[in-house]
């Protein structure tokens, strides 16, 4: 894993073999970013990663700029993980151990501009990811969700389903709540 761009641009990330995630690919992350660098200004960005994993986008948003960026994850090695390269690179990252769906199910007060999302693929609850981004404050009006997923996913006609692109087995979702594409 390596940080494609801004700050901490070609930082390579290893994770130790305790850590049991998928890190989303450089190819697809490359390729996710590209999407969102005609979508949003990095710059001051409200950031919200969940099942964070590695913590490997979460530090991309930060190195381009995002102000805040929220990891939320629940195994323990994760964010160990997590807190060692925050403290290393002297980053201003704050990460939460928790379930995600009981996360979100909370009432939240500050909406986040981007809120991406990498469950495991195999997830029964994976398919009510939108409705719960969309539910509860989470995501402000013009923000917009990004779901990581499989190739057995299809959320076309999902409320606020803008697009998808695949890149290799990697599959995005794009949502947005105004009317924006």
């Amino acid at each position: 894993m390596r940080v494609i761009k801004g700050k901490y641009k070609g930082r390579r990330l290893v994770a130790p073999k305790n850590i049991p995630t998928r890190p989303t690919t450089d190819f697809a992350k490359e390729g996710l970013f590209n999407i969102l660098d005609h979508k949003i200004y990095f710059e001051g960005l409200r950031v919200l990663d969940l099942f964070s994993g590695t913590g490997n986008i979460g530090l991309e948003f930060s190195s381009r700029g995002a102000e805040i960026v929220l990891s939320v994850e629940q195994n323990k090695n994760c964010i160990a993980f997590q807190i060692s390269t925050i403290k290393d690179l002297g980053l201003d990252m704050r990460v939460s151990k928790q379930n995600v769906f009981r996360f979100l199910k909370k009432e939240n007060e500050t909406p986040f501009d981007l809120i991406f999302a990498d469950p495991p693929y195999q997830s029964p609850e994976l398919v009510h990811l939108p409705s719960l981004v969309f539910t509860n404050n989470w995501l402000d009006k013009q923000g917009w969700f990004v779901l990581e997923h499989g190739k057995e996913h299809n959320f076309e006609m999902v409320p606020n389903f803008r697009f998808s692109r695949k890149f290799g087995h990697v599959n995005f979702s794009f949502f947005n709540a105004s009317n924006e594409d």
